[in-house]
């Protein structure tokens, strides 16, 4: 199915913050990496796809956002308890189901 304006926007903004966390220095990427997932990631849970306003609001926010990330001045950002609570969950709900797709 093709995707839609607002889809490839997203996608492209995705990508975009992925670029970003590949100019950042070694020791802290897994940093910014970490608030990308987690950012678009919650994001996606909590807002319907048919709710474009919203999406429309995020993307600008987003871009936003990554323009001040993208500054080679920005050496490092903050992880909350809470992303790397979720990085562990989603961690192991990605290890378990990669071991139930290789027993099978």
């Amino acid at each position: 199915m093709p995707r839609s304006g607002l889809q490839r926007e997203v996608i492209a903004l995705y990508r975009r913050a992925l670029r970003m966390v590949k100019t950042k220095p070694e020791p802290v990427r897994h940093k910014f990496l970490l608030y990308v997932q987690f950012t678009f990631r919650q994001n996606a849970s909590l807002v319907p796809p048919r709710d474009v306003s919203t999406i429309e609001h995020l993307l600008r926010k987003g871009r936003r956002q990554l323009e001040m990330y993208e500054d080679p001045g920005v050496k490092d950002c903050f992880v909350s308890k809470d992303m790397v609570e979720w990085e562990e969950r989603w961690r192991r709900g990605t290890t378990n189901a990669s071991i139930h797709t290789q027993t099978r």
